[in-house]
């Protein structure tokens, strides 16, 4: 080997980068003065992006693969600055590696909570958390918004700016979904996916990507879940007053039980007083002898049916079942008169319908002629 061949062969570089850690997104190749030779190889991974600047402008963008750093396998560079051959490096670029795979497991959640209005419980206040993943989907725009100069970026750095544009979409997409906070825990599906479509063009406006976004938990402040609990409570107690004489009649057995227990005449007489009082509820509709509760009012009688008869081409009506029996009195309605009435495909004759055949079995005859 010659030592021109030898000298030349010290600019050949060998560009790549191979990342052991799990949150590294974006690092740049650091090279001294940041030369890049002509004819570098560049070496691109699946997973992997390289963004190619020059003299601080954006140069080009390399999807995974082996590339040789040379003037026709780079348009973009042809018009930036012509490469010239030789010892002197012919330009002063710098290369950035972006990570395209998915970052798992990144978290958000509320700060404050979030006021929305309930059907049910009327203003409340909810909080919720999650996690969800990120992915750059344009390397080119993620360096421009995201990193800048900055060497090397993580996930802890950007996942703070998506953090907020998920939990500031939160409160919007929790009011205008229309779901009772009761409801929610079974509806945390439908609300992420509501939350990741409404988040999507914000972050894509930074090269960003949310394949996937759950909601873990929504809960209540801890007042409102304590009532919450006593609600529960008292429907599996049911019966308040059956429920009261219950413990009334353990406390009795207790006291029975343990006649010699110190205090054990007093527990005594205290069982006998209960048991007295629980025999006089007992003994009186109601819990502990209160009075019986009002009976609930009847409910509403059912709506009269109503019919429609057809006479001549024309519709009369509608008539009640009442109307409809004078009018077999007066001889203005028979067996034969065609009549429909809400629920009916069609007008059928009066006598066939059970309702109304009745009116003519009860009807008196019509009645004789006048001498």
């Amino acid at each position: 080997m010659s030592l021109w061949d030898k000298l030349t062969g010290e600019f050949i570089d060998v560009i790549e980068w191979t990342d052991d850690s799990r949150d590294t997104m974006v690092w740049r190749f650091e090279r001294h003065g940041a030369e890049i030779k002509y004819g570098a190889k560049l070496t691109v991974r699946e997973g992997q992006a390289a963004v190619f600047v020059h003299e601080g402008q954006l140069a080009d963008v390399f999807q995974p693969g082996l590339y040789m750093l040379e003037t026709n396998n780079m348009p973009v560079m042809t018009t930036l600055q012509h490469w010239d051959h030789g010892f002197q490096s012919p330009f002063k670029s710098e290369i950035y590696y972006v990570s395209t795979r998915r970052f798992q497991d990144l978290k958000w959640g509320t700060k404050n909570p979030v006021m929305l209005r309930d059907p049910e419980f009327g203003p409340i206040r909810l909080r919720a958390f999650g996690t969800y993943s990120a992915r750059v989907i344009d390397p080119a725009l993620f360096l421009t918004e995201i990193v800048g100069t900055d060497g090397e970026v993580t996930t802890e750095e950007v996942a703070f700016q998506l953090r907020n544009v998920i939990v500031s979409r939160f409160s919007n997409a929790l009011a205008s979904s229309g779901i009772a906070a009761l409801d929610l825990a079974a509806n945390t599906d439908e609300l992420a996916e509501l939350l990741r479509k409404r988040v999507a063009p914000e972050l894509a406006a930074y090269g960003v990507e949310t394949p996937a976004l759950m909601i873990e938990n929504i809960s209540l402040p801890q007042e409102v879940e304590k009532a919450l609990d006593r609600r529960t409570s008292m429907g599996v107690v049911g019966d308040l007053g059956k429920y009261a004489q219950f413990q009334a009649a353990e406390a009795m057995r207790a006291a029975a039980e343990n006649p010699g227990a110190a205090g054990g005449g007093m527990g005594a007489g205290i069982g006998m007083g209960m048991g007295m009082g629980m025999a006089r509820g007992m003994a009186q509709p109601g819990p502990w002898g209160q009075a019986p509760a009002a009976a609930p009012p009847p409910p509403p009688p059912p709506a009269e049916r109503v019919w429609h008869l057809a006479e001549n081409g024309a519709t009369k009506g509608p008539y009640g079942r009442g109307d409809l029996g004078r009018m077999v009195q007066e001889g203005a309605f028979s067996r034969e008169t065609l009549v429909w009435s809400p629920g009916y495909e069609g007008w059928k004759p009066a006598g066939e319908i059970t309702e109304l055949a009745q009116l003519f079995t009860i009807a008196p005859p019509p009645p004789p002629p006048s001498a």
